[in-house]
């Protein structure tokens, strides 16, 4: 290490109220820094104010962008946006308290005694994330997550819930702001499916998440679900958190939704000051700035050292490179603008990259996230005067001696424990930063056109898989790929890849019939 005391407290910001601090002194950032980026800073804060205003800070969409009123309702633009986040937070803490006395039951009349979650994107990750932080093996209820299109992991979901049996004590939660979104419509269905194998109604066993009058809200008001929230055009999914998406399962887990609003809250006051030296959001912001040149040079490797806090980067690489992965500014520019995040959590992967992170490329600035409170519990010395969290300590510690020793970059961020309140203010710490960061260069954080164009391209596919069916069935004859592209004007290595895969499901009624290269391969229909 070459500071000095003097060094490290200049570079030390703490709040003694929320207990957080965070060292940017291997950042690498001098007082001509900091001056040099002051202006954008600044311009970045103004413009964090006139969102939370009420501006249109999505114009791609003409939206309002609103997370920050989630958990502070009193900054809603109006009366009646106010009084639709403060109705929906009581009704979903009313909904989880209830099912956790027994009044809101499954078809037999018993409680639940477990739920399970079906989202993707946002409408999962910020659960997820909230769940390993925060739940607990006495929790009144256990959580469970679908998260994919992948029948397998929807089969593996099922049996860890028990199978049938289990099923009878299941409440599964459905989370689509759109409602239309396809991996989570494939994932209602399945556990639709699998209720109805159990002989159980699944409308008796099942809550939604959703925009109002979406495709999913229609459907639950239809079979007549347990209950249906509702989701804002103003939230994106990725700071969806505070909404009823993460309020919900959070409540069901018996996790304290009220702490967690009452962090994020703590946090969004302290990311408002108009001092980048006093703001923890603008320092972050600032920080990545320097490090990626204001371009995104340098990934951001996060290392929390915390078991509670492995999702951690999962949740962030979405609302980090969904926020700031784009290809065009807001004037229209082309700019390629990102921040590629990944890690997962010390000491455990300091074994899998330090020794690259160290030795080798310099390209990333890593984020150590320090708890200080090892475990509630009496503690177990493995050495005398030692413990295991000591172990723990002493290797964040080392990591970052050894990073700072070759001039690598890197910033810690402490917090007391892991709490419903601190993973509140995580959550609005960050989500504060990558506004401050986008602002600063000019991006709209809050679209994500990269996201729609995969799902167009994905709906192409799929109609051009039922094309290639029909035209097997149609001639009845062993075709190649040349001939079926040319049936169905496909790309004929879409056409392959398709016929490939369906040949690889026997239930799926195609065979392959001829073996080969591509070109010599042939496919037919099963009668």
């Amino acid at each position: 290490m070459t500071r000095d005391w003097r060094q490290f407290c200049e570079a030390l910001w703490s709040d003694p109220g929320t207990g957080f601090s965070l060292d940017l002194g291997e950042m690498g950032l001098s007082a001509e820094d900091f001056e040099a980026r002051e202006g954008l800073v600044q311009k970045a804060i103004g413009a964090m104010a006139a969102l939370e205003a009420g501006a249109v800070a999505n114009p791609d969409e003409g939206r309002q962008v609103g997370h920050y009123w989630l958990r502070d309702p009193a900054m809603a633009p109006t009366p009646a946006v106010r009084a639709e986040i403060e109705d929906t937070r009581e009704a979903v803490l009313a909904f989880a308290a209830a099912v956790h006395r027994g009044e809101i039951s499954a078809e037999d009349g018993e409680a639940f005694d477990r739920f399970a979650v079906i989202g993707i994107g946002g409408s999962a990750l910020g659960p997820l994330f909230v769940s390993r932080a925060l739940g607990e093996v006495s929790a009144p209820m256990r959580a469970y997550f679908v998260d994919n299109t992948d029948p397998e992991g929807i089969e593996q979901t099922l049996a860890r819930l028990g199978g049938p049996e289990g099923l009878k004590r299941t409440l599964t939660v459905v989370i689509s702001k759109s409602g239309g979104t396809k991996e989570t419509r494939n994932g209602m269905l399945e556990f639709e499916a699998a209720y109805a194998r159990a002989g159980l109604s699944f409308a008796r066993h099942a809550a939604a998440v959703t925009g109002a009058a979406s495709e999913l809200d229609r459907y639950a008001a239809r079979q007549g679900w347990l209950a249906r929230f509702p989701m804002w055009d103003w939230v994106g999914g990725r700071t969806s958190v505070c909404s009823a998406v993460g309020l919900l399962p959070a409540a069901l887990e018996g996790i304290d939704a009220r702490a967690l609003l009452d962090g994020a809250r703590a946090l969004d006051a302290l990311t408002r000051r108009a001092q980048t030296r006093a703001n923890p959001a603008a320092l972050l912001a600032l920080a990545w700035h320097h490090a990626g040149h204001g371009r995104g040079d340098r990934a951001m490797v996060l290392l929390p050292y915390k078991d509670r806090l492995e999702t951690l980067s999962r949740y962030l690489q979405q609302l980090v490179m969904e926020s700031l992965g784009k290809a065009l500014d807001r004037d229209g520019r082309e700019v390629f603008q990102g921040l590629a995040v990944y890690g997962n959590k010390g000491s455990t992967d300091q074994h899998a990259y330090v020794q690259q992170l160290r030795d080798g490329r310099d390209d990333f600035f890593a984020t150590f996230i320090e708890v200080l409170r090892d475990r509630s519990g009496p503690e177990l010395e493995v050495e005398p005067g030692i413990t295991t969290g000591d172990y723990l300590f002493g290797f964040l510690e080392g990591t970052r001696r050894a990073l700072a020793e070759r001039g690598r970059r890197s910033l810690t961020l402490t917090i007391p424990a892991v709490t419903a309140f601190t993973v509140g203010a995580l959550i609005a710490l960050f989500e504060r930063a990558v506004g401050l960061y986008a602002a600063m260069v000019n991006l709209n954080a809050y679209h994500q056109p990269g996201v729609e164009a995969g799902k167009r391209a994905a709906g192409e596919v799929l109609a051009l898989q039922t094309r290639v069916v029909e035209a097997l069935k149609r001639t009845g004859e062993a075709m190649g790929v040349t001939a079926l592209a040319a049936a169905t004007g496909g790309e004929a290595e879409s056409v392959f890849r398709i016929v490939r895969h369906l040949a690889a499901n026997p239930h799926r009624g195609v065979a392959q019939v001829a073996t080969g290269g591509p070109d010599e391969a042939r496919w037919r229909a099963l009668s």
